[in-house]
């Protein structure tokens, strides 16, 4: 396996691992600012790939916050591996990820974040989203990167195979055939709600964690995957057993 490394938007890189056996790429999303930030730690096996992709950006000891979207193994397995690299790094999340899971696994103690609270980086400022089980997990959130417009979009829209840095490729079909083969999306009446929110922020860019970054009409690209989600609930919901 390796890391490639790619710019999708000024001074925000694209660290992306393609791993044959599940066919998914792994990505995380640097924001190379005055105080960098990663977004996604990675699994703590890939940990040596993804150290070395940053790397090749900038200093791995300059890295001054660490998030990700929800705590699972592929988005913060690595998180203590990154802490002890970067002795002024700190982990930052939503309030309730803090709370519930990272005040303890953390080794050093992280920074919450409110919902819609922003985080200067110099030169960059991302804000965090607090999407509750969007797409799953309680603590889940999103980061929106305010200086280029790029959403941070963890596990939405997933899609499988050896795909481009970034592309203008509509996202929803793939995003769809994973979900039918994985079914990690929390269906709820909230779910649609959730991306229709995130889609009225008009962003230029969406960061995938597992497919490309894509550019295009991403509001409605988001409004079309939350359609999506809804009509799988109401589907779900028609063919449940009465009690």
């Amino acid at each position: 396996m390796e890391t490639v490394v790619d710019e999708i938007a000024p001074d925000l890189y694209r660290l992306s691992t393609y791993v044959e056996p599940v066919d998914l790429a792994f990505n995380q999303y640097l924001v190379a600012g005055e105080e960098p930030l990663l977004f996604h730690c990675g699994p703590r096996q890939m940990f040596p790939l993804v150290s070395g992709a940053v790397a090749r950006v900038l200093p791995v000891e300059r890295l001054r916050w660490i998030s990700f979207g929800h705590v699972e193994s592929d988005e913060c397995g690595s998180m203590n591996d990154w802490l002890a690299v970067a002795p002024e790094a700190e982990v930052v999340h939503g309030i309730l990820g803090v709370m519930v899971s990272l005040n303890d696994l953390a080794d050093r103690p992280p920074r919450a974040l409110a919902d819609g609270e922003t985080l200067e980086l110099g030169g960059r400022r991302v804000r965090w989203i607090d999407t509750s089980h969007v797409p799953h997990g309680w603590e889940s959130g999103l980061l929106y990167e305010e200086t280029t417009g790029t959403l941070l979009c963890g596990d939405l829209f997933t899609a499988t195979g050896r795909t481009p840095a970034l592309t203008e490729t509509d996202p929803v079909g793939p995003a769809l055939a994973a979900e039918s083969m994985f079914h990690a999306t929390a269906l709820t009446p909230a779910t649609g709600p959730a991306i229709r929110a995130l889609a009225d922020l008009r962003p230029e860019a969406l960061g995938l964690m597992h497919g490309p970054a894509f550019r295009g009409d991403t509001a409605l690209a988001l409004t079309e995957l939350a359609a999506a989600y809804d009509r799988l609930l109401d589907e779900a919901l028609a063919t449940r057993t009465p009690a």
